[in-house]
């Protein structure tokens, strides 16, 4: 059973699951700003689920690159959409800021959340 780190929580999931939905059904603030509003809710449309993801994933299927080929995202970056991604093995997720998850300051890592990271500086 596949696990996956994010946040500084550890969630174990079927293989195959849906990135997006683990992460949402296990309390992850996957959006930033507006976009836990705004968003596209799945459909690989909106780019703003976009995060780091390290370990064993499902490779990225064609709304995922061509997503993230449009600005504000690069297709040069090492991000995945979580809502195109399916979880094969255990992964590490990190989110940065923007709208679109685009940015260059870490939101949260794997093994810290949020109000973590504020404190640690």
């Amino acid at each position: 059973m596949p696990k996956v780190i994010a946040e500084g929580k550890t969630i174990d999931c079927e293989h195959g699951s849906n990135l997006r939905k683990i992460l949402l059904q296990n309390g992850i603030n996957l959006y930033n700003d507006d976009a836990k509003v705004i968003n596209c809710r799945g459909i690989g449309s909106c780019g703003t689920c976009a995060v780091k993801v390290e370990g064993k994933v499902s490779a990225a299927n064609w709304r995922d690159p061509a997503r993230r080929s449009l600005p504000p995202h690069s297709p040069t970056t090492d991000l995945r959409l979580a809502c195109q991604t399916q979880i094969l093995g255990d992964v590490k997720v990190t989110k940065f800021d923007g709208f679109w998850g685009q940015g260059s300051r870490i939101v949260w890592t794997p093994k810290k959340g949020k109000k973590e990271l504020r404190q640690d500086g």
